[in-house]
């Protein structure tokens, strides 16, 4: 696993058949001292880095229909001393313990899985599982199991036993949503510059109500309002500055009949409708403030946001947009993908401008990207670096992510490390160095599934040296499915 890039047939730098096996299931749970090693493990990275995805993509031999239906599997690594400790455990939701003591598959999923027994066994029944896979997060003394459409679960941080759901001190009602995309603003103007948690639910419909969360370091509420907005919004990230939370209400239509009559999951009754635009909606972070502002643009789609900054009368945003939803579709499998006739995640800027209500659109970013991540201390700050998941080979196509980029939107040099031909990453997660003073002075993690030994290793790389080579590969005695979001948090749990 190098920097160098390897090309195979049409220009590909992946084995499709090594890729699909990224997505077998990890029924097991571990717990042991990594002591495979290529490189050395810096002695000041000191800390936990905590990584939430599906584990099981298939329950008593039935396969799930689409991997973001897959419970929820917690990794963490733990670090100190110069060594590394790794542990996975289930999130033990009250679904995946009847599920497992079943041996069979009992609840409909949000991307298409079915119960067995056709419509009829699926019909009216519109109950979701809630599968707690999406993020993590360690947040006021509480680790918490993130799935956007319901409550969080709180696991212990030392051994991550479920503990159960936890509805935030009486903040959340039973069956409440609440993202799996927060952020920590490291210096928040209302509270003197404390660092304090911003979160959020959507309640959509013919008009859609979004609540702004914000926690202080200790977990408690600090504010919380909701506010109102026109039509159908299907948001799974937003993105912060000191003032505003900034949400892309993405152009989609939402049928829920088919899913109701049970011939399909509720995501496969999204609809994206191209001709019409994307609002872009500012919310103020002050709930004194109540001028909400819309700002339009060409249609795309929108999954992920890499950072937004204020700067003069203009904000900045920058996201990986798509030119069309990546449909579910009836009778597809996940692992049987065309690359090629899918649409890529491309970096772009959106620049608004607050006083004539503009918005100018730059591509940053044409290689096909995703997962973007940056210096924790920059979250809506004006900044240099990102890092992100790349596709090796920019060919603007649509291709499995096998390399981290790195961008300095300064100077506009790109650094890439490469993982081909077998090795494909995950969202990588910057951690600075104790001290620091350059912004990209510290460390890239990120989990790369190696296909040709059908194991996982974790890489730690240079944040000022990305293309160079790594700084230490840790390979784990097994797998661990592609995951989606994970966080960094400096203390150690072993």
């Amino acid at each position: 696993m190098t920097n160098t890039i390897a090309k195979t047939a049409n220009n590909q730098t992946y084995n499709i058949e090594e890729w699909k096996r990224g997505y077998d299931s990890q029924p097991n749970e571990y717990e042991y001292e990594i002591t495979e090693i290529e490189g050395q493990i810096p002695p000041e990275l000191s800390g936990t880095l905590f990584r939430n995805g599906p584990g099981l993509l298939d329950i008593g031999g039935s396969a799930i229909y689409h991997p973001f239906d897959g419970d929820g599997m917690i990794s963490a690594f733990s670090f100190k001393d110069g060594k590394a400790y790794y542990r996975n455990r289930f999130v033990q939701t009250e679904a995946y313990l009847e599920e497992q003591q079943a041996g069979k598959i009992l609840y409909r999923g949000v991307f298409g899985t079915q119960k067995p027994g056709g419509w009829f066994n699926n019909v009216f029944d519109v109950k979701l599982k809630n599968i707690a896979n999406t993020g993590v997060i360690y947040w006021g003394g509480k680790l918490l199991a993130l799935w956007e459409a319901a409550e969080p679960h709180r696991l212990d941080p030392k051994n991550l036993d479920t503990l159960g759901k936890d509805y935030l001190d009486g903040v959340l009602e039973p069956g409440d949503a609440f993202s799996a995309h927060p952020w920590v603003d490291p210096s928040c103007e209302l509270d003197g510059g404390a660092p304090c948690l911003v979160n959020f639910r959507v309640d959509p419909g013919l008009s859609s109500k979004i609540t702004l969360f914000e926690f202080a370091p200790d977990g408690k509420l600090l504010r919380r309002h909701a506010h109102s907005i026109p039509g159908f919004s299907f948001i799974h990230d937003f993105i912060i500055t000191p003032q505003y939370a900034i949400f892309f209400q993405n152009p989609v239509n939402f049928n829920p009949l088919p899913f109701v009559f049970g011939m399909c999951g509720a995501g496969e009754c999204v609809e994206f409708k191209p001709e019409q635009p994307t609002n872009i909606v500012l919310i103020p972070r002050d709930p004194q403030n109540k001028e909400i502002r819309t700002f339009k643009v060409k249609s795309g789609f929108v999954f992920h946001h890499a950072n937004a900054f204020e700067q003069g009368n203009k904000i900045h945003i920058d996201s990986i947009t798509y030119e069309t939803l990546p449909q579910v579709q009836p009778d597809s499998n996940y692992k049987e993908v065309d690359f090629d006739s899918l649409d890529p995640g491309q970096l772009w800027r959106f620049s608004l401008n607050l006083e004539n209500g503009t918005v100018e659109r730059q591509m940053l970013e044409s290689r096909c990207c995703e997962f973007p991540t940056h210096n924790p201390n920059k979250v809506g700050r004006d900044y240099r670096y990102l890092y992100i998941g790349a596709a090796a080979n920019n060919t603007g196509h649509n291709a499995p992510l096998q390399a981290i980029l790195k961008l300095d939107l300064e100077t506009g040099e790109r650094q890439l490390h490469s993982f081909t031909p077998s090795g494909y990453t995950s969202e990588p997660i910057f951690v600075p160095k104790p001290n620091a003073e350059r912004e990209d002075a510290g460390w890239v993690l990120t989990v790369v599934y190696d296909g040709d030994k059908h194991r996982s290793c974790l890489a730690i790389l240079d944040g000022e040296n990305l293309a160079g080579e790594p700084i230490a590969l840790l390979h784990l005695e097994h797998h661990i499915p592609y995951g989606l979001h994970g966080s960094w948090c400096d203390e150690v749990f072993i």
